[in-house]
């Protein structure tokens, strides 16, 4: 299908923000089928043009509003700090732009709604940007549960930490705009627990180790859902973690070492449905026997960079009018626990 469309009309971005993840998006929406990089607006009009000249963009704007102004932008992608994705979705969908903004998508769900409510009155598609829940790999999890290969689903436990060593001017470490390890990467945990259940959780248990600067730098969450299934998850920005996922059943389990960004040489999972090692074997004794069935590995073919595929996906929603990968239902959900989280932690977002 990705092969097809590359002869098909190509949606034309704008990029709003030139930091760190627009960087990462825009070298991956090159080598996307369905976008072309039209234009980059920043805050500098030299930051701007030194973004255009790394990605080929020939119209460089020296402030967002001109960005929204150009007529050769159909699209927004935005990038900056959390607590300006709510003014600037706006404002993009009311200068007639379709709009994918960067998780998390807003400050909390009541901006969330407005953002959706704005852009279903303006007829334009606005998706938050979670790149891997486009990406085949994740899809293949889904399908591997649903399949019963690990029997009913029971538990999942997943991590995505850092240990970063700029603190100072880090935006993460600031609470007015949005900061926080929980809404910088706690938030792809929430959504791969709900995607996975299914669900919307029925009780929320949160701790978190604040840092001076008022936001959490290490956060632990327990998320209990209706079906039964557990969930668990730490986020942090001063503790080193595997970041994996571990999802269990009642007839094995599936490891992913690379959930949150998998790549073409790192994309795939095992699964297990080997007896695991009794914990109380005595000194000397045989080891306990596997169950028949091995540890499989599984692939999963990945055709594209993780961020075009995102884009891709985007571009299909607002060129084909296909249903965007990341619905307005999915994210509100998603905002919610967010919300509830902070509140059990004492995060004030200014």
């Amino acid at each position: 299908m990705r092969i097809l469309s590359i002869m098909s009309k190509k949606l034309r971005l704008g990029i709003l923000g030139t930091g760190n993840i627009a960087t990462q998006f825009a070298a991956g929406a090159m080598r996307s089928y369905r976008c072309t990089l039209a234009a980059v607006g920043s805050r500098s009009a030299a930051s701007a043009a030194a973004f255009g000249d790394q990605f080929g963009i020939t119209a460089a704007h020296g402030s967002y509003d001109a960005l929204l102004a150009d007529k050769h932008v159909d699209a927004v992608y935005i990038s900056g700090p959390n607590s300006t994705h709510h003014e600037w979705t706006l404002k993009s969908l009311r200068a007639g732009k379709h709009v994918l903004c960067e998780k998390p998508f807003a400050l909390d769900a009541a901006q969330s709604e407005e953002m959706f409510d704005v852009a279903h009155s303006a007829g334009r598609v606005v998706m938050e940007a979670f790149m891997y829940l486009c990406h085949p790999q994740t899809s293949a999890i889904v399908d591997a549960i649903h399949h019963g290969n690990i029997g009913a689903l029971k538990l999942i436990r997943t991590a995505f930490c850092y240990c970063t060593n700029k603190i100072d001017g880090n935006i993460r470490f600031d609470r007015s705009l949005g900061g926080g390890a929980l809404m910088d990467v706690g938030c792809y945990c929430i959504s791969l627990s709900r995607l996975l259940t299914g669900e919307e959780p029925s009780a929320i248990h949160a701790q978190a180790q604040l840092h001076k600067s008022g936001v959490d730098e290490l956060t632990s969450v327990t998320l209990q859902f209706p079906g039964g299934v557990l969930a668990s998850f730490t986020c942090g920005m001063l503790t080193h973690a595997d970041n994996t996922a571990h999802i269990s059943g009642d007839k094995g389990w599936i490891e992913v070492p690379w959930p949150w960004k998998p790549s073409a040489d790192k994309s795939g999972f095992v699964i297990s449905q080997n007896v695991a090692p009794r914990q109380n074997q005595a000194v000397g004794s045989a080891k306990p026997q596997a169950s028949a069935v091995p540890r499989q590995q599984v692939r999963v073919p990945v055709e594209g960079d993780l961020f075009g595929i995102e884009a891709d996906d985007f571009a299909n929603a607002v060129l084909d009018g296909t249903t965007p990968r990341v619905s307005r239902e999915f994210t509100i959900g998603n905002m919610k626990v967010l919300d509830e989280v902070r509140k059990q932690i004492g995060l004030r977002l200014e």
